[in-house]
Formats: structure tokens, sequence, C-alpha cells
């Protein structure tokens, strides 16, 4: 069985995203033998490139199943133009505003209701709550996807976020009052403090990259999803941490997944230091290689100018270090496929280099 997955271009400047198409199946026969996914959209811009592209590649205007991975703009908003533009089947999902029942007492102050949560993460997740709406009109069935929704016989699965998780970080969301309780090491956010840049040095054997990155609640909610077919696997990784990553491969062990399957890795978070760290990477990918040896390939959605955060270079030799050279879409687009028809101006694409040097924010 085969597979294509495609990651477009998002973002100019240092803005990045993330807009991703793929199919698997039986990607010479029919288009009923195939299954297409959409996986974010990117900003509006993005959406109808989307477009384009699945009608020109996969030669259909029928989408299997959006996934909004979470609530960002640079991930949500190109996915109206997919559900306005292309006949869809079903939208995956989170509402964060079906979570607010017995919420109100989570907060300090005590004038909180459970529908003023509802109506502040409506106001403050606008773009979520237009897709959502977007959805109802067009009558596309929405499932909120939690770890062990799953499709075609498991192919297609969601490792993560759990119900559970994704409920006890609701109440840090932004837009909403001031929490009784602090969030904890799960999941922490990330202070938004400008950094100054130090360099540093790398070698094979000399890692710099840190287990202690932290992210955004809203990321660590994002959809982590599995594609695994016929012993071949390709993991999307959306902006999830290391908390929630962590839990995914818990998942996947679980699951009877062993990450000797992988081919294929999203970096999460396009490349950010706050997202992955060694003892994850170990656990996720495996232990570091020799040099000269590969176990899979990992791509990352970054703009052309999203140095040194997006991708972060000690991000790029840690995937490297681990057989898994990344390469990033930087103004063009990526294709990694199995079994697939040929492209016509496609051709191979050069991994990010391992880095001597590297810039890791200051506290």
């Amino acid at each position: 069985m085969g597979y294509e997955v495609d990651f477009l271009p998002v973002g100019d400047g240092q803005k990045s995203g993330d807009a991703i198409a793929l199919r698997f199946g039986n990607l010479h026969g029919r288009r009923d033998e195939q299954v297409v996914i959409v996986i974010d959209g990117g900003f509006g811009e993005t959406g109808e490139k989307v477009v384009e592209h699945i009608q020109t590649y996969y030669k259909t205007d029928w989408v299997d199943v959006v996934v909004s991975t979470h609530p960002d703009a640079d991930h949500t908003n190109g996915l109206l133009v997919v559900l306005e533009k292309m006949k869809v089947g079903m939208l995956l999902m989170h509402q964060p505003w079906s979570h607010t029942m017995d919420i109100a007492d989570l907060f300090k102050c005590g004038r909180v209701t459970d529908q003023s949560v509802r109506e502040s993460l409506r106001r403050s997740l606008d773009a979520a709550c237009d897709l959502e709406q977007l959805a109802k009109r067009k009558d596309i069935r929405i499932i909120e996807p939690f770890t062990g929704t799953s499709g075609w016989n498991g192919a297609f699965r969601i490792l993560g976020p759990t119900r559970q998780y994704y409920e006890s970080l609701l109440p840090h969301f932004r837009g909403t009052p001031e929490p009784k309780q602090p969030l904890g090491l799960l999941g922490k956010a990330a202070t938004g403090i400008m950094e100054a840049v130090r360099k540093l040095a790398e070698r094979w054997n000399i890692e710099t990259l840190s287990d202690d990155g932290e992210t955004s609640p809203e990321n660590n909610t994002s959809v982590i999803a599995l594609l695994n077919l016929d012993g071949r696997s390709v993991l999307f990784t959306g902006d999830a941490g290391t908390c929630a990553l962590h839990m995914a491969a818990d998942r996947m062990i679980a699951d009877g997944i062993d990450r000797s399957t992988l081919r294929f890795v999203q970096v999460p978070h396009h490349g950010s230091r706050r997202n992955v760290g060694p003892t994850l990477l170990n656990k996720l990918i495996g232990p570091t290689l020799a040099a000269d040896e590969h176990r899979l390939t990992a791509f990352v959605s970054c703009s052309n100018d999203g140095a040194p955060k997006h991708p972060s270079k000690q991000v790029s030799n840690a995937f490297r270090r681990r057989g898994a050279p990344v390469h990033a879409t930087q103004g063009s687009k990526k294709w990694h496929h199995h079994e697939a028809p040929e492209r016509r101006g496609y051709g191979p694409s050069e991994a990010l280099p391992f880095y001597f040097e590297v810039e890791e924010p200051g506290e």
C-alpha cells in the first residue's frame, strides 16, 4: 500500500505555519481506492494552495478527513478555504468551549461562570470557532480527536492528546481567567520574554539541547497522529511539546507499534527547541547513531526567515544524530512518498547539514 505526504510552504518573514496534504492506498488506482487527508492549512492564503495542490496531484475535489491540530491561526485559517472550496467528509477538531461544564471552580475569581468561560474561549479562539461553524453549515461531521480515535482499520490513528490531559490544560488557554492552580511541569507555558542569543559549539558526541523546553498549553493540546501501513509508520506532531509527545510515544508502545517502523516524522512546532529534548527523542526515535547511519526522514515546516528559532540548529542536529536528517520547507514544497506515481519537476531534497555552531537563546 502506498502513501505520499506533502508539506506546503507557509508564511513569510519569521511567521511559520503548517499545511500538510497526504493520501494513502492504491495510488495507481481509482479515487475510491485512496484516502485523502489534510492536516492543518496554514494562514488564509495557504488554503488556496492546499486546494490547488490536491486538485493537481491527487486529481480530486474530495477530502476524506480534515484535521485541525490546534486553534492557532497559522494552522487553522487556511482550513476555512479547504472546507469552503472542497467536498469534505469529516472534520477532526477540538471544541474547547464544549469542555466547560463545572470549570468555573478552577479559576480564582468567584464571579466566573461556566458560561463566561465558554464565551471567553470562543472570542479568543475565533478562527477555530469560525471553522466549527462553517463545518456545521456545510453538514460536515465533526469529531474531537482524542487518543484512541482511528479509522481505516487503524491505519490512521490519534495518539494524543487524551481527553483528560486536554481538559487539564484548558483553564490555562489564552483568554481564560486566572486559574487557581499553576500549570506545573506537565505542559508549562513559555514566558515569551525576549531573549539574547548565544553561540554554542556542538560535535556529534556533544549535544547542547536540553530536556527543559516549555511550550504553550494550546500547543500541547495539538493532535498527534500516526499513519501505519504494512509496517511503515508516519508521525505527525503539530506543535506538541515534550509532555504530550512522551504520552504519544507511550501510546505507540501500548498499540504495539515499534519505533523501528517509523519512516517519517514531522519536527514539531517548526523546529522550536521548546518542544523536544534528548530524552524524548531517544524514546520516540532512538539513541544516537554513527554519523553515516540513517533511520528515517524528518520534515520541518518553517519560513525562509524563521532562523534561529524555526528551525533551531540544536533541534536539527538532535534529529540528525538519531538517524533522522531534517528537510525544511523554507519556501518550497516537500514530498515524501512510498509506492506513489512519479511527479514531473520533483527531485531529491537536500537535508539540513550538521551544525558545529548552534544558537541558544539565553535566560
